[in-house]
């Protein structure tokens, strides 16, 4: 067995300063390291302080019942106040707040005004449906300006809310309503997707079969496609909402008052509610929003490309970026509809200055080829951010020349829905950029690399990312389910909060993340991360995106199965399949070792992806060892396996032979 907890393989040797002109504004000056690390408690209340507090809190932080937090304790607040009326009253109530295009090409304007006119209404309609403090309203819609002011109006009321993906199944539906106890959904006819309506409330109607509780579905007509009706129970927003008065006073609620929660997969068929509370939230939402992105709300137009559903819409679309009173971009359809220029297009349209978006699209737009980003003009843009997975240093220096103009930044940020927010990234005005690596902790956070025993990892190292302190963002609880939240999170490493990333440190002691441990593959005694032969792969100019997956070899214990979607180059190179897989098996070989290269290279022109756009490789390993394949209701398209399994050469199922040995 290798004597490290994770082989640390590839090396990065490219640096990229902050531009001068960003790092002599920056909201954040290296400084903030020093002044956190002298007293963590102070750094967040002065944080805290960017917000408006109805009540002042007693206590900063309260860690006596560890596992469970409790931060800013005694202070009153609404979230909903501070995202919204607060700017208003401050004389910004005619700044954009939301830029919305639609998928179709429709398009509105919200103003902060506008904005809270429409949160009182729908917080009044709420309350006209019976919805009070503490009752739980469930989502369900498309990325439209009406999932913000629903999102708001029940923060304003204090009811929590759980947002569900308008991509998920009615069953997914259900269990999320039933587990938090719902008895109000919010959702839509449909929205748009790849240029057709897609409809929702069918799945809400199926889910509520079997949710006797739910009393009341507050419809939005987006589509216009025609919806089954319960009367009593279903009515239209158009007709309750507009009917409202614009004026509503908001409640201060408890710091610890829960905002949202977020149900996220679990290891059991039961969903996992990540519990977030009020205060700690908003206050590490806003200032990373503030910190990491620089973000000027006079001038800067912010663009978070994700979905609402996810926990980076709640952070960097909503809760965020409206703390902050800056001008966003909402849009609510597919990258490549109706044309593969379509974010450019719409980057360009608004002089959009902040682009946060996740590694899998950043591939995606590798592999249909830069000379679409260039036919528009991207001058504007400032700043660039990445978010979900780790991201491939190639991926990295690609997002950087052909979005970014070989002039930005690109912040690579490390979080989880259960942190709620930003944890690891570099700071824009001040982070030398190392391509592929968060960096280091963002000040007032502590983070280590720890091996099987929980003791850090010398520089140069891989092991176990985890948390060692509190922080005011963080999940409070399972929903319902305390033991398990304190099993799930803070038994691996006691006293240390772990969710299952590895990671390792690079000489200067900087952090790489590593993806899931789950993922990491036992090749000969090594322990080797998948993220890092991936990245290998993705470093060739033929490939556009890669997976690595570990399959069981009688001589090694796993060999390496690569999927590999290729870029256009690899076509017009002129291989076969067995001399392209020789020539990316050697390069495997030359960037990180013999240690690593595949047993196998399959070309594939899609990979298994979650609706977040995960890859799921499990049931890629399925694939390679020959099993029948689990579960696909997860994935965007349930036909990418089907279409990976006819597509591989036959014999290549489970194979223990090397494909094409040197």
């Amino acid at each position: 067995m290798s004597g490290e907890t994770l082989s640390n393989l590839l090396s990065e040797a490219r640096r990229f300063p902050p531009p001068a002109d960003l790092a002599a504004e920056a909201n954040v000056t290296a400084a903030a390291y020093d002044e956190a690390a002298a007293d963590p408690d102070a750094f967040w209340a002065a944080a805290a302080g960017r917000l408006d507090w109805a009540e002042p809190w007693q206590q900063i932080r309260d860690w006596s019942n560890a596992p469970f937090a409790r931060w800013f304790t005694g202070g009153k607040l609404n979230a909903a106040h501070n995202c919204v009326d607060r700017h208003v009253e401050a004389g910004h109530g005619d700044r954009v707040a939301f830029h919305f295009e639609g998928e179709p090409g429709d398009t509105r304007t919200l103003t902060y005004a506008d904005l809270r006119d429409e949160v009182c209404r729908a917080a009044n309609a709420l309350l006209s449906l019976g919805v009070r403090a503490g009752d739980r309203v469930a989502i369900y819609m498309p990325m439209i300006p009406e999932t913000v002011v629903a999102m708001l109006a029940c923060a304003r009321i204090g009811a929590p809310h759980t947002v569900v993906f308008g991509g998920f199944s009615a069953d997914a539906l259900r269990g999320r309503i039933l587990d938090c106890d719902a008895h109000v959904v919010i959702t839509a006819d449909g929205g748009y997707r790849k240029g057709a309506p897609s409809a929702l409330k069918p799945a809400v109607d199926e889910a509520l079969t079997a949710c006797p509780q739910v009393r009341s579905v507050l419809v939005v007509r987006r589509t216009g496609q025609d919806v089954a009706w319960s009367e009593g129970r279903d009515v239209w927003w158009h007709d309750l909402v507009a009917a409202q008065p614009a004026e509503h006073t908001a409640e201060a609620f408890d710091s610890e008052h829960p905002l949202y929660i977020m149900y996220t997969s679990g290891t059991t068929a039961r969903p996992k509610g990540i519990l977030h509370t009020t205060g700690g939230y908003l206050t590490q939402a806003a200032w990373t929003h503030w910190a990491v992105f620089d973000v000027k709300p006079e001038r800067d137009v912010y663009w978070t490309a994700a979905d609402i559903g996810w926990v980076t819409g709640h952070s960097y679309i909503v809760y965020g970026p409206l703390a902050n009173g800056v001008t966003s971009v909402l849009y609510e359809g597919t990258p490549d509809t109706p044309h593969q220029g379509r974010w450019w297009e719409i980057v360009a349209k608004y002089g959009v200055t902040i682009l946060y978006c996740a590694p899998t699209a950043i591939r995606t737009f590798m592999k249909w080829g830069e000379q679409i980003p260039a036919r528009f003009d991207l001058s504007s843009l400032r700043l660039l951010g990445s978010v979900g997975e780790p991201i491939n240093p190639e991926a990295w220096v690609w997002y950087r020349h052909a979005i970014g103009g070989d002039r930005t930044p690109v912040v690579d940020t490390w979080w989880q829905t259960e942190t709620g927010a930003q944890m690891i990234s570099p700071l824009p005005g001040v982070s030398t950029c190392k391509p592929g690596s968060a960096l280091r902790p963002l000040p007032g956070i502590s983070a280590e690399v720890v091996d099987d025993n929980g003791q850090p990892v010398p520089n140069g190292s891989g092991g176990y990312l985890v948390l060692t302190q509190p922080w005011p963002s963080m999940l409070r609880t399972i929903w319902g389910d305390e033991q398990r939240y304190i099993d799930t999170y803070w038994s691996r490493f006691p006293g240390y909060y772990f969710a299952g990333d590895g990671a390792k440190k690079d000489e200067d002691g900087d952090i790489w993340l590593l993806g899931r441990v789950d993922d990491v593959m036992n090749v000969s005694g090594h322990r080797i991360s998948t993220t890092e032969v991936e990245s290998a792969l993705v470093s060739h100019p033929f490939v556009a995106e890669a997976a690595v997956v570990g399959a069981a070899d009688a001589t090694t214990g796993q060999g390496i199965v690569a999927f590999v979607i290729l870029r256009a180059t690899a076509a017009e190179a002129g291989l076969d399949g067995a001399a392209l897989a020789r020539e990316l098996r050697a390069h495997v070989t030359k960037e990180i070792g013999p240690i690593a290269r595949p047993r196998q290279i399959l070309a594939v022109a899609e990979l298994p992806k979650t609706r977040s756009g995960k890859i799921m490789r499990r049931l890629l390993r399925d694939v390679a060892e020959n099993r029948a394949l689990g579960d696909v209701t997860t994935l965007t398209d349930s036909t990418v396996m089907q279409a990976i399994r006819e597509g591989l050469p036959e014999g290549s199922h489970g194979s223990g032979e090397e494909a094409d040995e040197e």
